[in-house]
């Protein structure tokens, strides 16, 4: 699978032998929101679109739009956090 980028969002990308088309899909959001287009200009026309559609859906919804979230939570052991707390560096 291919991605493509747009105002922060991005999307997976593939082509459809059934459909005969490129096709895609946003990532790291809950909803669905599905494009295509028979060219990879039209694709990434329909992407943009589908963004710029979702981004003035959720305004209207007055909900915030999903995507990645800035932050990244992961749990390590305490030895493993010990060792990259103490190799850091100060700038």
């Amino acid at each position: 699978m291919n991605t493509i980028s747009y105002k922060g969002y991005t999307a997976q990308v593939g082509y459809s032998d059934e459909d005969q088309c490129f096709v895609g899909h946003l990532a790291a959001i809950q909803d669905i929101v599905g494009f295509h287009g028979t060219s990879v200009l039209e694709l990434r026309q329909a992407f943009e679109e589908a963004v710029d559609d979702y981004l003035e859906t959720c305004a209207k919804l007055d909900r915030l739009p999903q995507g990645y979230s800035p932050d990244l939570v992961i749990w390590l052991s305490e030895e493993v956090h010990e060792a990259v707390a103490f190799s850091l560096k100060p700038p």
